[in-house]
């Protein structure tokens, strides 16, 4: 069994939930296909915290590497990284070297660097996640390499392991956990309430292919023209190697845990959002023209603030 495939079969599992919770993707999708173009991911985007838990199969670090473990498993590599440290956080971008045969989308994932927050506030996260339930490495390592050694394995059975893993592995939060965590970082509120699920899929301008939408600018007011609530600004000059906008983050009912009676209730906060991303040309070291493969810290940052609660 080939990694692409398996790792493509994953990819189309998770926008089959992505977008029944976020609608602004699916209207996307029907506006691009309508006008004879074809919808595609530039990159999927998801959230962690750079902590260290102890569970009775070891140490775990729930950062970065607790997705990279999976995704460098299924082929692909680091490609890039970023530092934001006027947010506590750290990111890297992942290629696979099969993704333009497959039609595989780049994978963004970023950290909160929870040492670097108040010591109150790291410690309402830590006591909060420590409870998890989290996958063992070596085993899902063994079942990984089982299915893709074996051509003739289908991808199924794994990926139906590997899907709940991109989502929240702890107990819902305490309200006010979430509601004190989110009043220094709304990066850290967020992953308490959704942990690892997709935080954005990002449509890919270059593949859109049709004449009614050839650029980000006429993509982002035919959204706006059908009452999707878009970011107020393109991020990126025209002609730079990467522009990027997004929709608004949709707002969903997060369960949480009631303080003074420890019932479980639900609340409205920020899920997803929908980004749309245009890549150009830019001159190489070999001084020839290439497409812009990377992300721009300035403008990841200002993305990183979609999900604010409004």
């Amino acid at each position: 069994m080939n990694r692409a495939k398996v790792v493509k079969h994953l990819w189309r599992r998770l926008w089959r939930n992505y977008s029944r919770r976020v609608e602004y993707a699916r209207i996307y999708q029907q506006m691009i296909e309508a006008a004879g173009g074809e919808a595609a991911n530039d990159h999927i985007a998801f959230r962690s915290l750079r902590l260290t838990v102890d569970t009775a199969d070891g140490a775990i670090n729930l950062g970065i590497p607790y997705l990279a473990n999976i995704i460098e498993a299924l082929g692909y590599t680091a490609a890039g990284e970023y530092e934001f440290p006027d947010q506590a956080l750290y990111a890297r971008h992942y290629r696979h070297p099969q993704q333009d045969r497959f039609d595989l989308p780049k994978i963004f994932i970023s950290e909160l660097i929870v040492e670097a927050l108040p010591s109150a506030i790291a410690q309402l996260i830590i006591q909060t996640v420590s409870s998890g339930q989290f996958y063992n490495w070596k085993s899902l390592q063994h079942q990984i390499e089982a299915v893709i050694n074996e051509p003739d394995n289908s991808s199924e059975s794994l990926v139906d392991q590997l899907q709940p893993i991109f989502t929240r592995p702890w107990p819902p939060p305490k309200q006010s956990v979430v509601e004190t965590v989110n009043s220094i970082s709304q990066y850290g509120a967020w992953v308490l309430l959704h942990g690892y699920a997709v935080n954005h899929f990002t449509g890919y301008i270059n593949r859109q292919q049709t004449p009614l939408y050839p650029d980000i600018e006429s993509t982002a007011k035919g959204l706006a023209e059908r009452g999707i609530p878009m970011k107020a600004d393109i991020e990126g000059d025209r002609g730079s190697g990467l522009r990027q906008t997004a929709t608004r983050a949709v707002t969903e009912k997060v369960t949480v845990e009631e303080d003074h009676s420890g019932r479980l209730i639900q609340i409205p906060w920020t899920y997803a959002y929908y980004e749309i991303a245009e890549r150009n040309l830019i001159e190489a070291d070999s001084g020839q023209p290439q497409l812009f493969e990377g992300f721009l810290g300035p403008q990841a940052r200002n993305l990183f603030e979609m999900t604010q609660k409004r």
